[in-house]
């Protein structure tokens, strides 16, 4: 299994099962004597836990970090950071029972298939569980582009097709404000009452719902690189690689196609300070791949939960058709979208810290070299 690092300069790896010992993930690129304590990661962790409302999972997961190495008095060393967290709330019981079935919208047919051996313990390498290792290491990223005044706030936008009434993109600290004070991190107080119900509903019909997730970043003009690394490349790969993402767009996104082009293009203007930006923004904050400086916004779309306690249709092991039925004790988000906000968050701050530090070498400047003696 050869993909488990994302980044190129700002790289992380993850490692761990969700029913194994824990969880953890390993920094590399981060620079020295950044300050950062097991608090700040545990500050980012306490977001996505289950079980803090009636609308995600009820399984306890008081998630904390352990900073292993790259820290010293309190400061990054520019080694590698490693950083554990213990599985505590882990019951591999109830898969005893179906261990010898393929879930249906689950990855053990696949995993199977290509590995021949897979960890059926809730997922295994495949569970959501992972993305409490990319949550730490997004915190230290954060720590990183809070030094560049670049910030990013992901929110719920739409859930069980009820959509939030589009916040202002200018206004980052109201956006985050009302999305973390919401049960569901929803920013719309309207819109989240109405979904909130739909998800009561929901579980009653022993089914769940999926949703969409959106992002808005502050960022300065130059962020991203041509080709390859475009922002919005990056950002897609990142949001892509989260458990039960089905699709991206960014700016005006697939409703571009319906427009024309003197319609969509973002005319320039200049402020009165002199400033060069865009009266509109249907490109979503990039052009070229590379950053604006009008707001980065982009959308990430989330299937329905694949754990449900309705039967399904399914087939075993050896391949006799069967009925698939979670046990009644089974511990599932109605809508993974809710908990997968700090996700979206906390990937794409990976994303922007590792673009801030390959900008470095867009061109020569006389400060990024030491001076001798220095």
């Amino acid at each position: 299994m050869a993909s488990n690092f994302f980044g190129q300069i700002f790289r992380i790896t993850t490692f761990g099962e969700s029913h194994g010992p824990g969880i953890g993930v390993v920094i590399d690129g981060c620079p020295a004597g950044l300050a950062l304590s097991e608090q700040d990661v545990n500050d980012q962790l306490v977001f996505r836990q289950p079980g803090k409302s009636i609308y995600t999972s009820p399984r306890k997961e008081g998630d904390t970090a352990e900073i292993l190495s790259g820290l010293f008095e309190g400061k990054t060393t520019g080694a590698p950071i490693a950083i554990f967290i213990r599985n505590k709330e882990a019951d591999s019981a109830p898969y005893e029972a179906i261990k010898e079935l393929y879930r249906p919208g689950h990855a053990n047919f696949t995993y199977l298939e290509k590995y021949g051996i897979f960890d059926y313990r809730g997922g295994g390498r495949a569970s959501a569980r992972e993305t409490a290792a990319r949550v730490a290491a997004g915190a230290v990223a954060k720590k990183l582009l809070k030094a560049s005044n670049i910030e990013c706030t992901a929110f719920v936008a739409e859930i069980g097709g009820i959509a939030i009434q589009e916040p202002d993109l200018s206004n980052l600290e109201e956006i985050r404000g009302k999305t973390y004070s919401s049960p569901i991190f929803c920013p719309d107080e309207a819109a989240a009452a109405k979904i909130m119900e739909r998800i009561s509903q929901i579980k009653e019909e022993r089914d769940s719902l999926g949703g969409i997730l959106a992002c808005v970043i502050h960022a300065p003009v130059g962020l991203g690189e041509p080709v390859y690394w475009k922002l919005e490349a990056m950002l897609a790969f990142a949001m892509l690689s989260i458990p039960a993402t089905k699709g991206f767009e960014i700016g005006s996104g697939f409703s571009a196609t319906r427009m024309k082009g003197s319609e969509h293009n973002d005319a320039f203007d200049v402020d009165s300070a002199g400033r060069v930006h865009t009266a509109t923004n249907f490109a979503g904050g990039t052009l070229g791949g590379i950053s604006t400086g009008s707001p980065i916004y982009f959308k990430v779309a989330f299937k329905p939960t694949s754990s449900i306690k309705r039967a399904q249709q399914t087939v075993s092991l050896k391949g006799e058709r069967a009925t698939f039925q979670l046990p009644e004790t089974a511990r599932h988000d109605p809508c993974v979208a809710i908990r997968a906000v700090p996700v979206v968050e906390a990937m794409t701050a990976l994303v922007l810290a590792d673009a801030l530090l390959m900008g470095r070498s867009s061109k020569f400047e006389d400060s990024v070299l030491p001076r001798s003696g220095a």
